[in-house]
C-alpha cells in the first residue's frame, strides 16, 4: 500500500484546467507605469528632493507618541509583513490547493515570487545602504550609502507579494476582486504601521509598494519556467516510483538432459573391431555402464562442461565380459576343447 503524499491526490477527481494569467497589454502598461514610479522614487531620494524633507517631517512628528493607545495592536499587526510567518501561512494554504487541484503551480509560483522579491529588494537595499529613522545622523540628509538596509521597506514589499499572490492565483473573477482588495488593505496597513513605529521612512514604504507590485505584474513572464519545473518534478516522481517497484520474474524453462557424443580429433579412427563410445548425458547423472573392451581415446579428454565428481560420489560400475582382448587361438575357460591331432605311433 502506498503511503506517499501523492497517494490521496491521485484518487481525487481531475479538476478543470486552470489557465495562468497572460502578459496582456493592460498588464504591460501597469508594469511600465509602476516601474517609472519606482525609478522616480529612487531618483527623488538620491537628489534629496522634497520627498526626503517629507520623510524628516513625518519622523519628527513621531506618530507613536501622538497615538500611543494603538501601539500595542500595531506591534502585532506589523507581523503580517514579516517574511517568515506570512510565507508559512500562505504556503500552507497553497499546499492544500495544490493537493486538491493536482498541480504544483501554486507552490511553485509562491516560491518564484519570493525568490524574485529577495533578489531585487535585497540588491537595492545593499546597494543604496540607507539608514533608518532611529539611526539617522543629520537632519535633512537622505542617509544613503551609510551601511543601512531599509530602502525599500522589506515588510511592505513582502506584504504586497505574499498576500497579493492569493489574488494572482484566484480561479474566479469574483475571488480575484475580493482577494485583491484584501491584499491591498493588508499591505497598505503594514507600510503605514512601519512609518508609525518609526522603523521606516515614508519613501521606504512607497518604494516597497512599487517593488512588490512589480513582482506580481511580472509573474506571467515566469509561468513557462514554472510549467517546465512542474513537469520535471512529476517526471522525477514517476522515475522514483519505478525504482521502488519489484521487477517481475520471468520463468525459465528447464530442459531435460541432452546427449552429446565425444568428438574424436581429426585423423584418429576408432580401432578396428572396437566398440564405439557411448554418448554421455550432459546435465544428467553420470553413465552407469561401461562397454567391455572400451577405453577412452588417447588424445581425447572429457568435455569442458562435464562435471568431475569425487571418487566417493561416483556410481560403482560393474564390468561385463572379459577384460582380455579377444584372441582367435585361445579357448574360453569352461568351453569344450577341440580334438587335438594324435601324433606318433
Amino acid at each position: 500500500m502506498r503511503t506517499d503524499i501523492f497517494a490521496r491526490l491521485d484518487r481525487e477527481p481531475e479538476p478543470p484546467k486552470i489557465e495562468p494569467p497572460r502578459m496582456s497589454r493592460h498588464r504591460v502598461a501597469l508594469f511600465g507605469g509602476t516601474l517609472a514610479f519606482y525609478v522616480a522614487i529612487v531618483v527623488a531620494v538620491l537628489v534629496s528632493s522634497w520627498l526626503v524633507a517629507l520623510d524628516w517631517k513625518v519622523m519628527l512628528f513621531r506618530p507613536y507618541q501622538q497615538w500611543p493607545e494603538i501601539h500595542a495592536f500595531l506591534d502585532y499587526y506589523v507581523v503580517l509583513g514579516q517574511r517568515g510567518p506570512t510565507a508559512t501561512m500562505v504556503a500552507c494554504w497553497l499546499g492544500w490547493r495544490s493537493w486538491r487541484q493536482h498541480t504544483l503551480r501554486p507552490l511553485l509560483t509562491l516560491g518564484a515570487a519570493l525568490l524574485l522579491l529577495n533578489a531585487t529588494v535585497g540588491a537595492v537595499k545593499i546597494g543604496l545602504g540607507r539608514l533608518g529613522p532611529h539611526y539617522a545622523t543629520q537632519i535633512g540628509s537622505a542617509e544613503l550609502f551609510a551601511g543601512g538596509d531599509i530602502f525599500p521597506s522589506g515588510h511592505t514589499a513582502n506584504a504586497v507579494v505574499t498576500w497579493g499572490i492569493l489574488a494572482y492565483l484566484a480561479t474566479t473573477p469574483r475571488a480575484r476582486r475580493y482577494l485583491s482588495a484584501l491584499s491591498a488593505i493588508v499591505s497598505l496597513g503594514v507600510g503605514l504601521t512601519t512609518v508609525y513605529l518609526g522603523t521606516h521612512w515614508l519613501s521606504d514604504v512607497l518604494l516597497g509598494w512599487a517593488a512588490g507590485l512589480l513582482i506580481l505584474l511580472a509573474l506571467p513572464w515566469v509561468e513557462p519556467l514554472i510549467a517546465r519545473t512542474e513537469t520535471w518534478i512529476f517526471a522525477q516522481r514517476e522515475s522514483l516510483r519505478g525504482l521502488g517497484r519489484p521487477v517481475p520474474s520471468v520463468p525459465v524453462p528447464v530442459a531435460g538432459p541432452r546427449t552429446e557424443a565425444f568428438p574424436l580429433p581429426d585423423g584418429d579412427d576408432v580401432p578396428a573391431g572396437g566398440p564405439v563410445p557411448e554418448p554421455v548425458a550432459v546435465g544428467g547423472p553420470p553413465a552407469a555402464t561401461a562397454v567391455a573392451g572400451t577405453r577412452p581415446h588417447a588424445h581425447s579428454g572429457p568435455p569442458s562442461h562435464q562435471v568431475h565428481l569425487p571418487r566417493s560420489e561416483r556410481t560403482p560400475v560393474t564390468p561385463t565380459g572379459s577384460r582380455r582382448p579377444p584372441h582367435p587361438d585361445r579357448v574360453p575357460r569352461g568351453g569344450a576343447a577341440s580334438a587335438r591331432p594324435v601324433t606318433g605311433g
